[in-house]
């Protein structure tokens, strides 16, 4: 069955636009609402241009939203495109991590609540200790901007870095090209969403290890299952997958031909983004000719709104309550972060960033860049100067010179207009276009799951485990870490399927030694990889915990915490039946099967290469001895 049969795709109306002499596409206002008489002359709001290079498609947009939703295409499997804009909160993140700033110090004024990233990791995917975050998530510096209508410009991020540049000799040009080939894939302006979807890729804070490399990630993802840590999946993406189940397939029946490519990967997700829409608001169905879709309080709201000298609808202005300009707000100073000036190198720039849009902000936990602002009464005291909130000077945007102050009751009237009249029911409520899965980072059994247990060792520290990596069967870089250990220390992992006794894991089996790094009692850690490739593991509690050598503790060897690890071929769909160990393939496991191992391990043939890591090595071997002593199915 063809994929249009089968994905219903839901086309809307198309923005009109001109071709500036650059060579940039801007949108222009799409038809204006009809037949109305009462001041109700606003366009309709309209969907982002494409460039010709990659039109929209069903193919493409549910290939890019499986895409955008999976947390395998980070380095560690933590992080998907989606975890940082949910669109039940207006494509913000509902987590909240913050990161230090300009000044590089915890709790002081200049702290940014940015989104939680991965733990920083060298490029073997190796933990290190980050200056500022030890080994815990890194955030980022800015807060996640929504991802909803950014395909509406021409340039993305809150700096406007990712753009097309056409310079004034074609060496200056700057297209969008795929980041392996250097083929340039299009050079048209709006190809700034394609551009600005690899970027996450290859940041070490939001989705990579340090010194990512492309041909790497693009191999992982011809290999991965589709959405294998997802559950609560929509009916469209399972229903792809169930078709086209592997990566391959899935970019066969979007491009024609099955190569993952950067390129492609960023086309996909672009496509599927471009079909994200925020047009459904109750000012849109009340400007589209609906008396009754407003409130009485949110139509007063709008009115009061809509009246120029109050300031608001001249930045954020109908339909789509911004102009995407930049502008600096002051909500900050300049020098600590110079946003569009740190990409322009054009010091009147310095402190712009990119106006937000004002819709669906009823569903957000915090505003503007840094995230500073935490509820709309704080950002409607720092535009009318009161409570201890007012816009920096230094640059300032001329039209925040002077407060924008309401009266108290047409206050509330313009909150409640741009709570409720802005805000998505869709989005809300997660309804298609913008339905999603449920990913494994948000679920409610965690799975590693830290257990109690350990002793303590020099200087009473008690090392901890660092287990947050997803243990998917295929994953050859499951892994668990720990800190807080003895520094220079040798150290294991004990791993078994039996419960721990009084806080200690009595191991089946014994990862190691490695030698931890740091040089002191409570300073060091380290990393074990732990390839999970076998099948017969599917549905296996295991108990993992760090043995480290130190004199000080009461047997010689500091423990860690716990971790509960539980195998899994797919959140929705079990592993195959197979048997690992029949190499003679007659149904039954014997000494034949033992013998062929044992001469395709000597001779470092790939069957015996059971973890497939291109390694032959102790782990190839317990694999085997695991999946013999499990039998056949």
């Amino acid at each position: 069955m063809h994929l249009k049969k089968m994905t219903p795709f839901r086309w809307y109306r198309r923005a009109s636009f001109v071709i500036c002499c650059a060579g940039l596409s801007v949108l222009a206002p799409a038809a204006h609402a009809q037949g109305n008489n009462d001041g109700r002359t606003f366009p309709m709001m309209s969907t982002p241009f494409s460039p010709p290079e990659n039109p929209p498609m069903a193919e493409r947009q549910i290939l890019g939203k499986i895409l955008f939703w999976d947390e395998q295409l980070s380095s560690d499997n933590t992080m998907s495109c989606g975890t940082c804009h949910i669109p039940s909160h207006g494509g913000n993140d509902p987590r909240q991590g913050v990161n230090p700033a300009f000044d590089g110090v915890f709790m002081t004024e200049d702290d940014v609540a940015g989104s939680p990233g991965l733990i920083l990791q060298d490029e073997s995917g190796e933990y290190l200790r980050s200056v500022l975050f030890e080994l815990q998530p890194q955030a980022t510096p800015r807060r996640s901007m929504p991802n909803f209508m950014g395909p509406m410009t021409n340039n993305l991020f809150w700096d406007g870095r990712a753009q097309v540049i056409f310079g004034s000799t074609p060496e200056e040009n700057e297209f969008f090209t795929d980041p392996v080939t250097g083929e340039v894939l299009s050079v048209t302006g709006v190809a700034a969403t394609e551009i600005q979807s690899l970027h996450p890729l290859m940041n070490d804070i939001e989705m990579a290890t340090q010194n990512r490399d492309w041909v790497e990630l693009l191999n992982k993802v011809e290999q991965m299952k589709p959405l294998a840590l997802a559950s609560d999946i929509p009916q469209d993406m399972l229903d792809a997958i169930a078709q086209y189940p592997s990566y391959p397939e899935l970019f066969e029946q979007a491009f024609g031909t099955p190569e993952v490519t950067a390129g492609r990967i960023a086309f996909a997700l672009a496509n599927y983004q471009r079909t994200l829409v925020p047009n459904e608001t109750p000012w849109d169905k009340w400007n589209e000719g609906d008396d009754n879709a407003m409130t009485p309080d949110q139509l007063a709201g709008w009115e009061i709104y809509n009246d120029a000298v109050n300031g608001c609808v001249n930045c954020h202005v109908p339909p789509n309550f911004t102009t995407f300009d930049f502008t600096v707000n002051g909500v900050r100073p300049p020098f600590e972060d110079l946003g569009r000036a740190g990409v322009s190198g054009s010091n009147p720039e310095r402190g712009m960033f990119k106006m937000a849009t004002i819709r669906n902000s009823g569903l957000r936990d915090r505003f503007m860049h840094t995230g500073g602002l935490a509820t709309l009464d704080e950002v409607f005291d720092f535009y009318g100067h009161r409570n201890g909130l007012a816009p920096h000077p230094d640059n300032r945007d001329f039209r925040l010179n002077a407060p924008i102050l309401f009266t108290p009751s047409a206050e509330e009237l313009v909150k409640e207009f741009i709570n409720g009249a802005l805000t998505d029911p869709r989005l809300a409520n997660e309804e298609y276009p913008f339905d999603r899965p449920k990913l494994h980072s948000e679920l409610a059994e965690t799975n590693p799951m830290i257990m109690q247990g350990g002793l303590a060792g020099t200087g009473g520290f008690s090392p901890k485990i660092i287990a947050v990596t997803p243990p998917n069967i295929g994953n050859d870089e499951f892994k668990v870490g720990v800190d807080y250990a003895l520094g220079g220390a040798q150290a294991w992992v004990s791993i078994s399927e039996s419960p721990p006794t009084n806080g200690i894991v009595a191991p089946d089996m014994l990862l190691g030694p490695i030698t931890l790094n740091g040089m002191s009692a409570g300073d060091g850690y380290g990393t074990m990889f732990y390839p999970l490739m076998d099948p017969s593991l599917d549905g296996v509690a295991m108990y993992m915990q760090w043995m480290i050598a130190d004199p000080n503790a009461p047997d010689g060897f500091a423990r860690s915490d716990i971790a509960e690890v539980t195998p899994f071929c797919s959140m929705i769909a079990s592993c195959a039946p197979v048997c690992v160990a029949d190499f003679d393939e007659n149904g039954s496991l014997d000494f034949f099967d033992v013998s062929i191992f044992i001469g395709a391990y000597n001779q470092d043939d790939p069957i015996a290469d059971l973890d497939g890591n291109g390694v032959f090595d102790f782990f190839d071997v317990s694999a085997f001895i695991n999946a013999f002593a499990k039998g056949c199915p």
